[in-house]
């Protein structure tokens, strides 16, 4: 089970809502992903939840926990704006916290980050900040009061996969609140390379709205993760750089 900040989830992957052709594509991705955290970005959705034409009007409280988040927004005061507004608009007090610092490659301003983590955190919000895959970072939102922190594995929507494996297990291995992986994940391979790391959880969005098959691919990184998470907790094997035989020697046959 995943649990943050009082929460426990059957489903180590969190999806986002972003990018689909049409809701109903997005919704069939969901559901085939068996994602319960489903995150929207407030500054990019219609909130009206009676507009059927919207996003919100199609995902139901009672089935997905629904998670806020401050995508498009490029300082700390607009992350606490838009966080606000997301718990006026009838969210719940878990934000997932972003402020970019440079729009062409979306990486995190830490500056602004941390600032808006201290804010929010006063303010009774559940925060989990999505920032680069720095440790020193981490630790200090952690300190800040996050309750779970968002390593990218690579930038926004690159698929490049997991770039920093060392990074990403020293940053679990340090802290003690939850790591959930965000951005970068391109294929199921990837999920289940970044959950042998150790981490408690992916978050994505483009691996499955851009992906031919929306809802093929959903299924593919929902086994992936599994997968990842299973090959953790069993323990690989050591690497070598010689063979190893893989029958015993002692009592063979002349």
């Amino acid at each position: 089970m995943l649990q943050i900040a009082g929460k426990t989830f059957r489903s180590r992957l969190l999806v986002g809502t972003g990018k689909y052709r049409h809701n109903d594509e997005m919704l069939r991705a969901i559901e085939a992903s068996g994602a319960e955290v489903v995150t929207v970005a407030v500054r990019r959705v219609n909130l009206d939840r009676t507009d059927e034409a919207g996003i919100l009007h199609h995902l139901g409280a009672d089935r997905y926990f629904l998670l806020s988040n401050t995508a498009g927004c490029y300082t700390a005061d607009e992350a606490i704006r838009y966080a606000r507004l997301a718990r006026e608009a009838g969210f719940n007090d878990f934000v997932k916290l972003e402020v970019i610092g440079d729009k062409e490659t979306l990486l995190p301003d830490v500056a602004g980050l941390l600032e808006a983590t201290k804010v929010l955190v006063a303010e009774g919000f559940k925060v989990l900040a999505y920032t680069n895959d720095d440790l020193i970072t981490a630790l200090r939102l952690q300190d800040a009061g996050a309750v779970a922190v968002m390593p990218l594995a690579s930038p926004i929507g690159s698929g490049l996969g997991l770039l920093n494996p060392y990074y990403i297990r020293t940053i679990k291995a340090r802290l003690t609140v939850p790591i959930i992986v965000d951005a970068g994940v391109g294929t199921a391979s990837d999920a289940c390379l970044v959950m042998e790391q150790g981490v408690d959880g992916i978050l994505m969005n483009t691996a499955l709205a851009e992906a031919n098959d929306p809802v093929l691919m959903a299924n593919a990184m929902r086994l992936g993760v599994d997968a990842g998470r299973a090959a953790y907790r069993a323990g690989r094997m050591p690497r070598r750089e010689v063979a190893v035989p893989s029958s015993p020697t002692a009592g063979m046959l002349d």
